[in-house]
């Protein structure tokens, strides 16, 4: 029985080197991806959190609006982001506040639970994006209501479609339709008429602001939390896929005034984003944390932290 038992206790010896030894390359790998992570994230946080970015992002965001249907001049009319059918406009352009929804609560709520565990102050700060999504809800029926009421919708003549289109020219427009709106105009292949403000330019410069003014605040929270512990990997990852998330709205913004240029439906869109902005972040949410007002990015997980260490 004495060897049976030395045996099987040499067995699971070598059994546990072995996995240590299995186990020493998926740590170093575990290693170096932690690494690579944490000086990424601290350099992305340390340009989002400047002043220069903070403080002159919407005049880059306003000069990129203004002037980007200039470059619609030099872009490759056979490029495949002429396609509107394209898989970044079909997955994420149709979708860009569901997106921008997920990935930054996900990163505020993470933020608010790192900085001080509080569910409370988590819910008080997702309750900002809350307040961004209603306005957006709100803007998006206004502007339809306002579409259907302004606009008008036209039928192309059917014999005079094929020898226009043969010839380049626009399709002759004469059968009038009243009383139909937008979508069930453009539903039956018509074509509509009527002023209009580009809402894919509107929620594109809205989230791209918000994005910019929520993931600001992780700078400074990576140099408060150097003292008690770095953030942590979920967290540093979250903060990446926002980074990337607002990277892949800019591209998106940029080719949409660049291939498909409209003068001033687009520049409209993009200054009612910016007035929504400039409402909340530098408007309501000023006026500080209370029962019916949300408070700045930062407010409670940085600035209570802070007050309560000095306080000790």
């Amino acid at each position: 029985m004495d060897v049976k038992t030395k045996n099987s206790d040499i067995s699971l010896e070598k059994l546990g080197r072995m996995a240590e030894e299995l186990m020493l390359p998926g740590r170093f790998i575990l290693r170096v991806l932690n690494s690579a992570l944490e000086s990424v994230t601290n350099v992305l946080a340390a340009i989002l959190g400047s002043q220069v970015v903070r403080r002159h992002f919407h005049l880059m965001l306003s000069g990129l609006v203004l002037f980007g249907p200039v470059l619609s001049l030099w872009v490759s009319k056979f490029s495949i982001f002429t396609n509107s059918h394209h898989y970044l406009y079909r997955k994420f352009l149709k979708s860009t506040w569901g997106w921008t929804w997920i990935f930054s609560g996900s990163f505020i709520l993470l933020l608010s639970l790192s900085a001080r565990h509080s569910l409370s102050l988590s819910l008080r700060h997702l309750s900002r994006i809350g307040v961004v999504g209603l306005l957006w809800w709100g803007c998006r029926r206004l502007l339809t209501l306002l579409e259907d009421a302004t606009g008008t919708c036209y039928e192309p003549i059917a014999q005079e479609t094929q020898s226009s289109a043969s010839l380049g020219l626009p399709p002759p427009l004469l059968l009038l339709h009243e009383g139909r709106s937008k979508a069930s105009c453009l539903r039956d292949n018509m074509v509509w008429r009527g002023y209009e403000v580009s809402q894919d330019v509107l929620i594109l410069c809205l989230c791209c602001l918000l994005l910019v003014e929520e993931l600001s605040v992780f700078g400074p929270h990576v140099a408060r939390a150097r003292r008690s512990g770095p953030p942590g990997a979920p967290l540093r990852f979250v903060f990446l896929l926002c980074v990337a998330l607002l990277a892949v709205w800019m591209f998106l913004l940029l080719c949409m005034l660049s291939y498909f240029p409209k003068f001033p439906s687009q520049q409209l869109g993009g200054a009612l984003g910016y007035l929504g902005w400039k409402g909340l972040y530098q408007g309501w949410y000023t006026l500080g944390p209370s029962w019916c007002f949300t408070g700045l990015p930062g407010d409670g997980p940085l600035t209570t932290t802070e007050t309560g260490k000095q306080s000790e």
